[in-house]
């Protein structure tokens, strides 16, 4: 069959992160909008190449105020770190839905190797809207990677201690991105979200 070449689909593709939160629940936040491209050859799976880019000042967890102070210098730094980005470096096919991704994350300005533990969900031909119209149909691709990062190996150190040793933030850092793929048939880039 040969490479075939994809585009995340920006407006059904995100990530979400979890933190534990003074040291019993959970804080989910969002990334939306995320881009990127997959190379692949169905029958050399292992030769992949994947890259991601996501804009961190769109960060959203529902809370404006903690949503600033993410940006700010004290977590993520979006004015001097706006973009986080991902390149993959080897990819393991552990069954055949299964993979292991292995690449250089990026956040901060600051790169470390991460493992993501990727699941295909299939493939479906679908409606494709331009202009009004449904120039479909268009092949589609999905699949869901998570990992679980270290936030200080990446300088996003601020926190704060409460009663008994306990902290506000957490440094386990849950991560899952959700990725839409879609066949670039004739090297369109990436549309708006439909």
């Amino acid at each position: 069959m040969g490479v075939t070449r994809w585009f995340f689909e920006p407006g059904h593709t995100g990530a979400e992160f979890r933190a534990r939160h003074m040291m019993v629940t959970y804080v989910r936040g969002q990334l939306k909008n995320v881009r990127g491209s997959l190379e692949a050859d169905p029958d050399d799976p292992e030769n992949a190449r994947v890259e991601a880019v996501i804009d961190a000042t769109q960060v959203y967890t529902g809370e404006e105020h903690r949503d600033a102070h993410l940006r700010s210098a004290d977590f993520f730094d979006c004015e001097n770190h706006p973009l986080w980005t991902f390149t993959g470096t080897r990819v393991h096919q552990a069954s055949a839905t299964e993979f292991e991704v292995t690449g250089d994350l990026t956040i901060r300005g600051v790169t470390r190797p991460v493992t993501f533990d990727v699941t295909y969900l299939g493939q479906w031909d679908t409606p494709w809207w331009e202009d009004g119209r449904d120039a479909g149909p268009r092949r589609r691709a999905g699949f869901t990677a998570t990992t679980r990062i270290d936030r200080q190996d990446f300088g996003v150190s601020w926190n704060d201690v409460v009663d008994r040793g306990g902290v506000v933030v957490s440094d386990m850092i849950d991560v899952t991105v959700d990725v839409e793929a879609v066949l670039d048939v004739d090297g369109a880039s990436a549309p708006r979200a439909s």
